[in-house]
C-alpha cells in the first residue's frame, strides 16, 4: 500500500486505512444529494453505491494503486470523510491524484484543504512523483478552491468518466518554491 497515509496526522486529523466497519458512518455521504451535484454517473441506491465504494478502495489497496484514507477528527474521534493519493489514468496518462470527499456536516471548515495539503506533502516528501493532480468537475467551486489554496493551478479541461473536469496540477518544483515562502 505504497501511497496510503496510514498513521499520518495533521493538526486536526488522523489518517488510517479504510475499514468496512466505517460503512454506517459513510453511507450518509451517499444519501446526501449534494454529494453528487457535480458528478454525472449512474445513480444507485445509497447502500449499493456505498458498498461499491468500499470494494473499489480495498481493490486499490490490493493492486497498489493508492487509495483513500479515513479522515478521523482528533477531538471527536469521528470519521469525517476520506482523502488520499490515487493512481489514475487521465487522457491515457498515468497520474497520481490528490482526492478528498467529506461528509456534508464537515464541509466548508478547512478539513479538505488540510487533508489535501498533507497528501501533497506526503507524496513529494516520499518521492512518489514529480507532479500531482486533482480531477475536479468544472462546476465544483468548493473543491477547486481547495486545490487553489494548496498551490495547484488548472492545467487543462478534459472529459473524465463522462464528466467535464479541470485537471489541477502542482509540480514538486512549485511545491518546494511555495514551502520556502
Amino acid at each position: 500500500m505504497k501511497y496510503t497515509l496510514n498513521s499520518e496526522e495533521t493538526h486536526r486529523l488522523r489518517f488510517r486505512s479504510v475499514e468496512t466497519s466505517d460503512y454506517d458512518s459513510w453511507i450518509d455521504f451517499f444519501k446526501d444529494p449534494s454529494s453528487f451535484t457535480h458528478w454525472i454517473e449512474e445513480r444507485k441506491s445509497p447502500e449499493a453505491a456505498c458498498s461499491e465504494w468500499f470494494q473499489k478502495q480495498l481493490a486499490r489497496y490490493k493492486a497498489n494503486r493508492g487509495g483513500m484514507n479515513a479522515l478521523i477528527e482528533k477531538t471527536s474521534g469521528k470519521l469525517i470523510g476520506y482523502g488520499g493519493l490515487l493512481v489514475q489514468n487521465v487522457d491515457e496518462i498515468q497520474e497520481l491524484e490528490i482526492a478528498y470527499s467529506l461528509l456534508p456536516s464537515y464541509r466548508n471548515k478547512g478539513f479538505a484543504t488540510e487533508a489535501a495539503f498533507k497528501c501533497m506533502n506526503h507524496a513529494f516528501e516520499n518521492g512518489f512523483t514529480d507532479s500531482l493532480i486533482s480531477i475536479i468537475s468544472t462546476t465544483n467551486t468548493p473543491s477547486a478552491n481547495v486545490a487553489i489554496k494548496n498551490g495547484m493551478k488548472v492545467e487543462k479541461q478534459t472529459t473524465y468518466r463522462e464528466n467535464r473536469v479541470n485537471i489541477f496540477r502542482i509540480t514538486k518544483k512549485e511545491w518546494l518554491r511555495n514551502a520556502k515562502l
